[in-house]
């Protein structure tokens, strides 16, 4: 078994290697516009919604020491420490990792983004009228809405996702900088609903070697302080609602359901592409061998739905809204001949490349028993993405626009063979470093 989990992790490494090669080095060899970024004056770097940019920072020491010393204690860590101390050692490590990664940009690698006018909070510290806001939101997706669109990022998600930063702002959070520390806080619970989930699926011992990649996954470069982290953590914690609910039983089990119902149901509140989750809710009930549970969160979600709708924003309506507003923009210019494939280039580098040897070992795994749970929740990762890219809807930008979707994938390196571990772990380290220090990800 190690010998093929070898093989296969070297062909998915070798290929995931080779998709981000091309994805970064066929426009320039071509001479091919590939429209990564709106404005391209200060250069590009397809296939991120990037260019070059070589920087050093204030958080620079603390990445590498921690990445340094994660090589060394991670895994040991991982495998025997109690498991509610490794939740709690995990997300301060995590924690310590995006904040790091971030300040290497300095403290404006926290609060740039959601100051950007594009972005959710300038638009939530306007709003004094939330069902006015819910009433006016459809209308104000076009480019040529008579009352004025809205800025990219509002017209591109439902306003589930505005609320939220609506919220934050009447606490008193909606600075900037007090705005990016709160999303990188939640973010930072990421791989501990993941890792959850796996263990109350039946799964510990996947869940203990899936931590460090999970903890210390590249994506952290993007996690911290974008809207799409705290997307990921819905979905993430709301899989977790949905095992225990499984786990629990129907008699004891339903306050999990309906819970995990009004959490999914609420991310379908926050991005038109999010109910693509709903692949992974069934794998999650078919591990767990729940399906009572389906009825009641599905029931629960629905009426999250109808609530928003009775408010005045109907998801029906504003679909078609917003595909009509996505081809009116940059979207037509990029072509899919390159972004089909190119945005896997950009999941394998947000990520990590160790990915693509986790999808190989994954694979040579599909027939043993052992490691069921693993391989049917990274099939329906790969399925999601599958259905995401052949959507057309996510040309570029997936490097956060796939957040909710990555590290279901990244649970495939629990299975790598006893020797891929150390390596591949330092191979994930450096990727995220090196993207932080020499790339301005927008992000």
């Amino acid at each position: 078994m190690n010998s093929s989990a070898h093989r296969a992790a070297m062909v998915g490494l070798v290929v995931t290697v080779a998709i981000v090669v091309a994805a970064i080095v066929v426009p320039p060899l071509f001479d091919w516009q590939v429209w990564p970024r709106v404005h391209l004056d200060d250069g590009t770097f397809a296939p991120l919604h990037g260019y070059p940019q070589v920087k050093v920072g204030i958080g620079t020491l603390p990445a590498v020491a921690l990445a340094l010393a994660s090589l060394r204690w991670a895994d040991p860590l991982a495998r025997r420490l109690p498991w509610r101390r490794l939740l709690l050692v995990a997300y301060v490590a995590g924690l310590v990792w995006l904040l790091a990664l971030a300040l290497v940009d300095g403290p404006g690698g926290i609060s740039r983004v959601l100051g950007n006018p594009t972005e959710y909070l300038e638009t939530a510290r306007a709003v004094d009228d939330v069902p006015g806001l819910l009433r006016e939101y459809v209308s104000r997706i076009p480019y040529d809405a008579p009352e004025g669109n809205w800025p990219v990022h509002i017209a591109g998600h439902p306003p589930g996702m505005v609320l939220v930063f609506v919220l934050l702002v009447k606490v008193g959070l909606g600075g900037d900088l007090a705005a990016g520390l709160v999303v990188t806080v939640i973010a930072a619970t990421l791989p501990l609903a993941v890792m959850t989930t796996v263990r109350v699926l039946g799964d510990e011992k996947a869940a203990r070697a899936a931590a460090p990649y999970l903890v210390l996954s590249p994506s952290a470069v993007f996690l911290a302080v974008s809207a799409d982290a705290v997307m990921a953590v819905a979905v993430a914690w709301g899989m977790c609602c949905l095992a225990l609910a499984c786990r629990a039983g129907a008699r004891r089990g339903w306050p999990w359901a309906v819970l995990a119902g009004l959490v999914l149901g609420y991310v379908v509140m926050m991005s038109y592409g999010l109910p693509l989750t709903g692949v992974l809710a069934l794998a999650v009930l078919l591990l767990g061998r729940g399906w009572w549970v389906l009825p009641v969160a599905v029931a629960s979600a629905l009426a999250v739905v109808l609530v928003f709708a009775a408010g005045g924003f109907a998801w029906w309506d504003a679909y078609p809204v917003l595909v009509e507003r996505y081809w009116d923009g940059i979207a037509h210019k990029r072509p899919g001949a390159y972004w089909t494939w190119g945005n896997l280039g950009a999941l394998a580098i947000s990520a990590g490349p160790l990915v693509g040897a986790g999808l190989g070992a994954t694979w040579a795994a599909r027939r043993n028993l052992a490691d069921r749970v693993v391989v049917v929740l990274v099939a329906a990762a790969v399925l999601m993405v599958a259905l995401a890219d052949a959507s057309q809807m996510s040309r570029s930008e997936v490097e956060r626009i796939w957040l909710p979707f990555m590290p279901w994938l990244i649970l495939g390196c629990a299975l790598l063979p006893e020797r891929w571990r150390r390596p591949g772990l330092a191979l994930q380290l450096l990727t995220a470093l090196l993207v932080q220090h020499l790339l301005y990800t927008s992000w």
